[in-house]
């Protein structure tokens, strides 16, 4: 009985592991702020859900305020996805997670006028047993939008230490094959010296005598 139990206890552990570990994990991650004219580019706004057992109602919305102008409303989520009239309406695209803890847009084929100031407000109502909890957070994002896209210094720095490493590694195997090289010519010459000795030694003492033999 008692092991039987012990096997139900472990069994119960392990179950329980699998499932935290196999839960999915949320991470608010910052989002880009520079574009390049002519592509697409993902405004990122993640708003992480505390209580994922709770059920929850949420509402996005999505501002603009351009370099020198006033803010407008240009998206909104409440149940489902709603472009309001703005510079930006009909280059938006909902790219949100089904749970609502990504609530992010990208803007298709980005133009010049397009900088300024992206501000995603999330208002998010948790159904308790015996109250409604309302959260909000609020992402602010300045994009930037270039003609052409900018040398990335990461990429660049990445680059730099891979061509570095490749000359490190370079050299460490020149160094290691010189070192072989002489080592085997060492041992070459100790034993051509060692087979010329045993040849001068008179053939009626040979007998007596062996080459020596490196260890």
């Amino acid at each position: 009985m008692a092991a039987w139990e012990n096997i139900f206890w472990t069994d119960s552990v392990l179950l329980f592991l699998m499932v935290v570990l196999c839960s999915p994990v949320c991470v608010e991650v910052p989002s880009g702020t520079d574009a390049v004219k002519g592509e697409n580019m993902t405004l990122l706004c993640i708003s992480c859900m505390k209580r994922e057992e709770v059920a929850a109602t949420t509402n996005v919305r999505w501002f603009y305020q351009p370099e020198d102008g006033q803010e407008i409303l240009i998206y909104e989520y409440d149940g489902k996805p709603l472009e309001s009239k703005s510079p930006l309406q009909g280059r938006l695209q909902w790219t949100g997670s089904k749970d609502l803890q990504d609530v992010s847009i990208t803007i298709l084929n980005v133009t010049t006028n397009d900088s300024g100031l992206f501000t995603c407000y999330v208002n998010r109502t948790l159904h308790f047993e015996a109250h409604r909890h309302l959260t909000q957070s609020k992402k602010s994002i300045t994009l930037k939008v270039t003609e052409e896209a900018g040398e990335d210094f990461t990429s660049v720095l990445s680059e730099i230490m891979m061509y570095f490493l490749l000359a490190f590694l370079t050299f460490w195997l020149l160094v290691e094959v010189v070192y072989c090289y002489r080592k085997i010519s060492k041992a070459e010459e100790v034993t051509q010296e060692s087979v010329t000795d045993y040849l001068a030694i008179p053939s009626e003492n040979k007998e007596n005598c062996s080459v020596p033999v490196e260890e």
